[in-house]
């Protein structure tokens, strides 16, 4: 069969069909995460705690809301690049960044934050003050911070807060809850002690005193500002932005796990590592498997009774007591996996492809070229491997989902790199975690369905090729 005839056949498959357009969806998303995410993800943002600390703790995705009936606060993030007003006075401004904010008085925050990044100041260095304004009119300065001056041998302009912004927990910091006491008692009359109140703090920034129940906190609907104002002393300095983070029970597309990272961008970045480690482990696997079969098959003797022994006794080493020696000794590290995948999983084709071989090579095809002269090498390059790559191909593609599914299954037992998010290490990391019994099934069962539309993608593929490679089953079709 010539090429355009065996696309013709895999295509008039429905698996083949099927398989094709999920294996093109597939690489398009790969191809988006690889062009979109920086090649050390891994270590700096998903290992980094401090990426996602402005995120809710193992929180459902946002559209669970639906199918649950639940009125879930939504996890926002509120940033403001511009000030929203200037007022200048005796040489010196105040810049007010404002981000409005409207609470449905659902459920309170689990937290609310704000950062403040971008400090750049010439001579005296500025003020930084944190204020709520709320939908009865009442205000409060939660916080105040007077940014660090020149260190020694410092030149203007100074920098602060760049590379790390200035982050402040507002539900548990000291001063807004001294701030926020004192508020209470100007406007409602409500003496309430500091410790009682820094227990429901995240209430109380979005609650009032409740007129039905004496000594409890009823939520105010409504809309709030939430205000970052910076006292300038020099019309050079300047400030990036201000970022408020009201800290929802829901969050994005997919939710987070135990540490707040966002299981969305990690199970889009596994994609492309579980296909690199498919393709890789399945080519590799491939070509050394079918070299030495080929190679055993057609020379026979010697050569053959090596390579046979050789391969009995791969087949028969104990894999997992033995990467856990190695992982023990070198550490945990995708190559490492990926070494003892391939290293580990050709002698299978190898005894089949030998078999196969040893048919093949008694025809009359391989007679005649024997007779005209040719080489082993020769024959086994240009007649007998033609014979068998619709064979291969067939089995590469389905050693593609082994692979992903052996990778993911020792990232499962704890052996994967823990530095590269892979769908097995976000599995291992729920269960560590107790993600299952505490009833998280965003954190499990994603991981676990990406693992089978991929696995069933090249399975499906390798079905759509089997007429391509069996004339029997063509006839029949």
């Amino acid at each position: 069969m010539s090429r355009r005839e065996m696309l013709r056949e895999f295509l008039a498959t429905w698996p083949g069909r099927i398989g094709t357009f999920a294996l093109a969806v597939l690489v398009v998303v790969s191809i988006v995460a690889i062009a979109t995410f920086p090649t050390d993800f891994g270590k700096a943002k998903w290992s980094n705690p401090a990426v996602w600390a402005d995120n809710p703790k193992s929180a459902p995705p946002a559209w669970s809301n639906i199918f649950t009936g639940n009125d879930q606060l939504r996890h926002e993030k509120l940033k403001a690049e511009r000030p929203g007003k200037v007022e200048a006075s005796d040489g010196l401004e105040v810049r007010s960044y404002v981000m409005p904010y409207s609470f449905p008085a659902h459920k309170p925050p689990k937290f609310l934050s704000v950062s403040i990044g971008g400090v750049t100041f010439h001579e005296r260095p500025p003020t930084l003050s944190v204020h709520i304004l709320r939908p009865d009119g009442s205000e409060a300065a939660l916080n105040r911070e007077a940014v660090r001056g020149p260190r020694d041998g410092e030149s203007a302009p100074y920098s602060r807060f760049k590379d790390e912004p200035l982050r402040v927990a507002l539900t548990s910091e000291p001063a807004a809850v001294d701030a926020l006491r004192e508020m209470y008692l100007d406007t409602y009359g409500a003496d309430i002690r500091s410790s009682d109140l820094r227990q429901v703090m995240n209430r109380a920034l979005f609650g009032k005193p409740s007129e039905s129940k004496p000594g409890e906190i009823a939520l105010l609907k409504g809309r709030y500002e939430l205000i970052v104002k910076a006292t300038l002393y020099d019309g050079r300095d300047s400030v990036d932005f201000s970022r408020f983070v009201v800290g929802g029970t829901t969050f994005g597309l997919m939710g987070t796990d135990g540490q707040g990272r966002d299981l969305a961008q990690g199970l889009i970045f596994g994609l492309p590592v579980a296909l690199i480690i498919g393709i890789i482990a399945a080519v590799m696997t491939t070509l050394i498997g079918a070299g030495l079969g080929i190679l055993g098959g057609y020379v026979g003797g010697k050569t053959d009774m090596v390579i046979q022994r050789f391969a009995d006794i791969v087949n028969n080493v104990p894999l997992l007591p033995l990467l856990i020696f190695f992982v023990f000794i070198v550490g945990s590290h995708l190559y490492l996996i990926l070494l003892f995948l391939v290293a580990f999983s050709w002698p299978g084709l190898t005894i089949l492809l030998r078999s196969m071989v040893l048919q093949i090579r008694s025809g009359q095809l391989i007679e005649s070229s024997i007779a005209m002269g040719a080489s082993k090498w020769r024959i086994m390059y240009r007649h007998i491997f033609p014979q068998m790559a619709p064979f291969i191909i067939s089995q590469l593609i389905f050693l593609v989902p082994a692979a992903i599914l052996a990778e993911a299954g020792l990232s499962f037992l704890g052996l994967g790199d823990p530095s590269i998010p892979t769908w097995g290490q976000i599995l291992e990391n729920g269960f560590r975690t107790g993600a299952v019994y505490l009833a998280y099934w965003w954190w499990v069962i994603p991981p676990g369905v990406l693992i089978i539309i991929t696995a069933v993608t090249f399975m499906l593929i390798a079905l759509g090729l089997e007429p391509v490679v069996n004339p029997r089953l063509r006839k029949v079709r």
